[in-house]
């Protein structure tokens, strides 16, 4: 299925600002609220079901033998036309 970039952003931040920002979508999340994304000019709002799938992913990316680029990547997905989804594993974060 092919991919369609609806919204992207990557920029440096501080710690406290990332915090910042997952907190709103956290708290947006748990109101039931949408999550509306801008940048610039550049801006899209999204509607979360109550059950969407969230994915978690910690990666390394480099030479095997040498120092790599480390990631943590949070998403949430839905299916557009009902986004429920009832499997996975239960997920903690410390």
């Amino acid at each position: 299925m092919p991919e369609d970039v609806l919204f992207k952003s990557e920029t440096d931040r501080s710690r406290a600002e990332i915090a910042s920002l997952l907190r709103r979508v956290a708290d947006n999340l748990e109101d039931g609220e949408s999550i509306t994304l801008t940048a610039g000019t550049d801006s899209v709002t999204l509607e979360p079901p109550a059950r969407p799938t969230f994915e978690v992913k910690a990666e390394r990316e480099g030479p095997a033998d040498g120092p790599g680029e480390l990631s943590v990547e949070f998403e949430l997905e839905w299916d557009e036309t009902d986004g429920t989804d009832d499997g996975g594993d239960a997920l903690e974060i410390e």
